[in-house]
């Protein structure tokens, strides 16, 4: 039998789904058109849905660390199958006891974007952590400079959509691979180009789309700033600004002009590695295309001037004049296309307890100790796998006196570290409720077939700890129709503003503005004066060197090469990792492999001052000089060391944002 159902995983286009079910398990799984950006057809990682549902690594029961099982051990004997009930209360005596012993903000909740469903966070566990008082968590690995920049610019106005790209001239593709994440954009760049359309990106590595763009240009990790500064540079000198747009739309013109000024083609092109008549080239076919699209990615946060970054990219087609017409402005998150605050559905407000930032988990585990962390629940994550440092986020779980609590899917590598592990389902076996960041859709599917095993859902299990805990209160939002309807009511009045009704009959809705809207015609600003403001005030102050002040490469002599670590096709994030087994080779570019003698298949070691990694090597074009790459969300069986790029990762700051800094990794490779 054939239901449909949506995929709300890390991903922008939010596909809509025909799952394929025999005896309540799902045998496939493939695209339909009810989200009109799917097509009917899906990313190779979903279509592998069912050997993720019944995996040999599939977690079906509640299990406990056995007595003397060392922590780390990957061995299924290291835990014992226990009931739901001596589970949850052995996690409920456990916290009592930490919050008891060393307060409640000894107790950290450990989550991000294993789903972006908005029934799978933020609502019951919200509520049950708020009201425990455990620790906050500032979840600024992926994605908080960019929506600062975006926020902070244009109140995050939705952006063109796919569906609008034939129409452009003209498509600047930066810091983001389509081929690996987001794949229905390809489609739409493909046919505008066969109607006219130049695709250019701007990528350190040659990936998919970059093979067949009509101009690929290759920054140095972290130097997208000065190069999109230089840009505005160059159309402010040689009067191809758009000053009348600018006067009546935009503020703090002055301001970024004079920071641009700073930024002449020769100085942004010698800090890049590019040639001065790359940028040159790329403003002036930038200035005489008409429309232009930037897709802007999330890539180009991934480092120390992340949120800068962003907003000098962002702030191009404001300076160039590229809104108001179909197929011209720029495409980033849709988020705010539906105004959801998933938030509403917790019940209960935010608390004055301390914010602990997910990037330093590592050093949090080891050194915090005011108070200390003794009690971490990990759920929607695999912190082993993702976060920066990852020897020291392996060294501070395997402390003996810190309880570790671990609701997954499946048995990741940060599940070996728990003292006790309970079984989630995944969002076929649940009721689901997600809006799109690319494709705006917003979508609602029930469970489509049976929990495998015991699994329960993240509403379900939090709800009953908060029953358990004595938490729970008369009028909470306990079950996922009561979750839905404290969420769509949040969207500027009640649940029957028309939401409810469309998402029962059609599956899907869209905003108001329609599912593809031109910018400063159908939608403006969301800022509060509806104009781009160029140097936000609040961005500006946030950052020590200001909004657009660029702060130099971390490389050394010892450590020569730039470590980027990019998505791939076979995960979202970490998500799947698990059914890649293979073991996934170091790229590097053939001039760095000649001056170290390597050649491709030979074994390397990888290494800085944080730690090393030992895996194969792949002799490729597709890096530039100077840039080695291994993909982002790789599980211990993936390299010979179990070890992956974040190993080597820093655990410092962007510049606004506090998100993750990964691609400032600096290492040398030699023979290994």
């Amino acid at each position: 039998m054939e239901h449909a159902s949506h995929c709300p995983l890390d991903c922008p286009d939010a596909c809509s789904l025909r799952v394929e079910v025999v005896d309540d398990r799902v045998v496939a799984v493939d695209g339909t058109e009810i989200n009109p950006l799917t097509e009917g057809y899906i990313c190779g990682k979903v279509r592998r849905l069912p050997e993720h549902l019944y995996g040999e690594d599939r977690l079906l029961y509640p299990a406990v660390r056995r007595s003397g099982a060392p922590k780390g051990d990957a061995s299924r004997d290291a835990f014992e199958r226990v009931s739901w009930d001596e589970a949850l209360d052995r996690i409920a005596r456990s916290l009592v006891a930490v919050a008891d012993e060393h307060g409640s903000e000894s107790i950290l909740p450990f989550y991000y974007g294993g789903s972006n469903g908005l029934l799978t966070q933020d609502t019951s566990d919200v509520r049950f952590f708020r009201r425990l008082g455990a620790s906050n968590l500032a979840r600024t690995v992926c994605a908080v400079p960019s929506g600062l920049a975006a926020g902070g610019l244009y109140g995050k106005m939705p952006g063109v959509a796919f569906a609008d790209y034939p129409d452009a001239e003209l498509i600047i593709v930066w810091g983001c691979n389509p081929g690996a994440t987001g794949i229905h954009a390809l489609p739409w760049l493909r046919r505008a180009q066969d109607v006219g359309a130049k695709v250019v990106v701007v990528d350190p590595r040659r990936n998919r789309l970059a093979r067949t763009a009509n101009i690929h240009i290759a920054p140095w990790p972290g130097t997208d700033l000065p190069v999109a500064l230089s840009m505005i540079d160059w159309l402010f000198r040689n009067e191809r600004a758009d000053l009348e747009f600018l006067a009546a739309h935009a503020t703090g013109v002055v301001e970024l002009r004079e920071r641009a000024a700073r930024w002449p083609t020769e100085r942004a092109a010698d800090v890049a590695g590019l040639r001065p008549e790359q940028i040159e080239n790329l403003a002036r076919l930038y200035a005489d295309a008409q429309p232009a699209i930037i897709r802007c990615g999330w890539g180009l946060e991934r480092n120390r001037n992340g949120c800068s970054a962003v907003a000098s990219v962002l702030a191009l087609p404001a300076v160039a004049g590229k809104f108001g017409v179909r197929g011209g402005g720029y495409t980033m998150s849709n988020s705010r296309a539906f105004d959801l605050r998933a938030e509403k559905a917790a019940a209960e407000p935010p608390t004055a307890a301390r914010t602990i930032n997910m990037n330093r988990l590592g050093q949090v585990l080891l050194e915090e100790s005011s108070p200390r962390v003794n009690a971490l629940f990990v759920y929607n994550c695999n912190p082993v796998a993702t976060m920066p440092d990852q020897q020291r986020v392996i060294a501070g779980l395997q402390r003996e006196d810190l309880f570790t609590v671990v609701f997954d899917q499946v048995h990741t590598d940060t599940a070996r570290y728990a003292d006790i592990l309970l079984p989630a389902t995944c969002f076929v076996e649940h009721s689901e409720l997600s809006s799109g960041y690319g494709a705006m859709v917003l979508q609602h599917s029930g469970p489509v077939a049976t929990a495998a095993g015991e699994a329960r859902s993240n509403t379900d299990v939090f709800h009953e700890l908060c029953q358990r805990m004595g938490l729970a209160r008369e009028g909470d939002p306990g079950t996922a129709a009561e979750m839905v309807e404290a969420i769509l009511s949040s969207n500027g009045g009640a649940a029957s503003n028309g939401l409810a009704g469309k998402l029962d009959r059609d599956l899907i809705a869209y905003p108001t503005s329609g599912y593809a809207p031109i910018q400063f015609k159908d939608v403006v600003p969301l800022t509060d004066d509806e104009k781009v403001h160029l140097v936000p005030a609040d961005l500006d102050a946030a950052a020590a060197n200001g909004l657009y002040g660029y702060r130099d490469d971390p490389g050394t002599e010892e450590y020569p090469l730039a470590l980027i670590s990019p998505a791939t096709r076979h995960t979202v994030s970490s998500t799947f990792g698990q059914l890649r087994k293979r073991q996934v080779p170091l790229q590097i570019n053939p001039v760095d492999a000649l001056a170290r003698s390597l050649e491709d298949g030979d074994v390397v070691r990888v290494f800085n001052d944080l730690g090393e990694m030992r895996c194969y090597v792949d002799v490729t074009e597709n890096v530039r000089p100077g840039v080695v790459m291994h993909p982002k969300g790789m599980w211990s069986h993936n390299t010979l060391t179990g070890t992956s790029s974040n190993s080597l990762t820093p655990s410092s700051y962007t510049d606004i944002g506090d998100g993750a800094c990964f691609n400032d990794a600096r290492v040398q490779v030699e023979r290994g």
